[in-house]
């Protein structure tokens, strides 16, 4: 299954999703087949499941736009930007799913340009203390963590978040395991 089939998996189930926790919705999601352990599909996935949470705790998003914006700015992503880049693909998803609710863009002034800038360095910053190799559920989780931070003090709305044990180290052979904070 391409990446793209895979995005519009996410996209069309993920607005079955109740709740305001984007950390529910997210491992509600990857537990579906179509979503692998690592992969460029989280670039979709996880800003999706801020969006959704956003949405669903009485943010103002059209979530169908809203969720559209996002697959096409995720598809940009490459798969291991991480390793190749320097730069989080769950963060800049978390970051990609912030500046479509503040529509921000490259010229704005309004200072979400720079707030979401100080989000991705808090979240890149924290995942480099914990260093590699990649886990796109570890990455997904501190991603998260900050974001629901973030939304509460900026957007009136509130989000849940609830730290996360990793239902998925099992299945990943890379696991830093007691290094994780997740790790159970």
């Amino acid at each position: 299954m391409t990446t793209s089939e895979k995005a519009n998996m996410i996209i069309q189930d993920i607005k079955k999703e109740e709740g305001c926790n984007p950390v529910h919705i997210f491992k509600s999601m990857a537990k579906k087949d179509y979503i692998s352990m690592h992969g460029p599909e989280h670039h979709i996935l996880d800003g999706a499941s801020l969006l959704t949470a956003y949405r669903n705790a009485g943010g103002d998003i059209d979530l169908d736009e809203a969720l559209d914006k996002l697959m096409a700015e995720g598809l940009r992503m490459p798969g291991a930007m991480c390793g190749l880049w320097g730069i989080c693909g769950a963060i800049t998803s978390i970051g990609a799913a912030l500046a479509i609710i503040d529509g921000t863009g490259p010229l704005s002034t309004d200072g979400s340009w720079g707030d979401h800038m100080s989000f991705t360095a808090a979240a890149v910053s924290e995942l480099g203390k914990i260093n590699g190799p990649r886990c796109c559920k570890r990455d997904a989780m501190i991603a998260f963590k900050n974001a629901v931070e973030y939304v509460n003090r900026r957007y009136g709305v509130k989000l849940e978040y609830s730290d996360m044990k990793c239902e998925f180290s099992q299945m990943n052979q890379q696991c830093i395991k007691e290094k994780c904070p997740y790790y159970k």
